[in-house]
């Protein structure tokens, strides 16, 4: 008589039953490579922010990262994944609302300036003083004489907090209006996302050609040696993610640091802000030839 052929799934009753029992109430996940690597090199750099942050309370040392960019390009997410495993003491995140009335009669940087980090301290800034140089003129917030005298003094400003000893770092996020559109449908649909959308965002696909004018003034007047903008092309957001926690860390010295190669940045993804205005200055010359 011919013997039977089982396969693995023809298990004994009782193999089995203790078989289901040890896999109850868990679920294969497939999960792409690429996250997987994501998660595994964002993991690796989160650990370097925290040798570096932990480095800079003991010297003392004062940092402020401001994040600045188009609408809906990933402010937020890349402050999340920078701030995340870091200590909360000599960390704060600033987000301000729009100036009070009281606010509104101050010299433009005070409500900015009581912010500023102090000895051992990191501040990140999602937005910052740069508001007066995109949203407000574009939205008519500001005058533009009010508009014009911040991006003459922007720099002096500026240039005093360095001298001060704060190490400022500027990050301007960029997407795709294409992209922009995607991700203003999805804040429409997801019910934790809906939040995020604000009249100013509505706006924004309209008034793109503006803002594009606007970013191109603020890097013209305020991108110089001592106080450079970094931009990043936030479309992957990963990417930028990736690409923004290595610019930092790269500028930061602190003890048992990854070796350089570890920390290049791509250079398709962070820019210099003299080649994105170059690059600018070459896409407005062509659309002036097109028309």
């Amino acid at each position: 008589m011919a013997k039977k052929e089982t396969s693995k799934h023809d298990a004994h009753p009782k193999s089995s039953k203790g078989k289901n029992k040890k896999h109850e109430g868990k679920v294969a996940i497939w999960r792409k490579v690429e996250t997987i690597e994501y998660e595994k090199e964002l993991r690796k750099l989160q650990v370097e922010l925290l040798k570096m942050q932990t480095h800079a309370k003991e010297e003392g040392m004062k940092i402020l990262i401001i994040f600045e960019g188009r609408d809906a390009a990933g402010k937020g997410g890349i402050i999340r994944r920078v701030t995340e495993h870091l200590n909360p003491r000599g960390l704060r995140v600033v987000a301000l609302e729009k100036p009070s009335d009281v606010e509104q009669t101050q010299w433009y940087f005070q409500r900015y300036s009581k912010h500023l980090p102090s000895a051992g301290e990191l501040v990140i800034m999602d937005r910052s003083w740069y508001n007066r140089a995109g949203v407000e003129p574009v939205m008519g917030f500001c005058t533009q004489n009010e508009h014009m005298e911040f991006l003459e003094k922007v720099p002096k400003y500026e240039n005093m907090i360095i001298s001060s000893g704060i190490k400022l770092f500027k990050f301007y996020l960029d997407i795709t209006k294409e992209e922009q559109s995607r991700r203003f449908e999805s804040r429409k649909t997801d019910p934790l996302k809906q939040h995020k959308l604000s009249p100013v965002d509505q706006q924004a696909q309209k008034m793109w050609d503006q803002y594009t004018v606007a970013k191109f003034s603020m890097l013209m007047a305020s991108h110089n040696r001592s106080a450079p903008w970094i931009v990043i092309k936030a479309d992957d957001k990963k990417k930028a993610r990736l690409n923004a926690i290595k610019h930092i860390l790269q500028r930061i010295d602190y003890p048992h640091k990854l070796d350089a190669k570890e920390l290049a940045t791509d250079p398709k993804i962070a820019l210099d802000g003299s080649l994105e205005i170059a690059h600018m200055e070459q896409e407005m010359s062509e659309q002036i030839g097109e028309d």
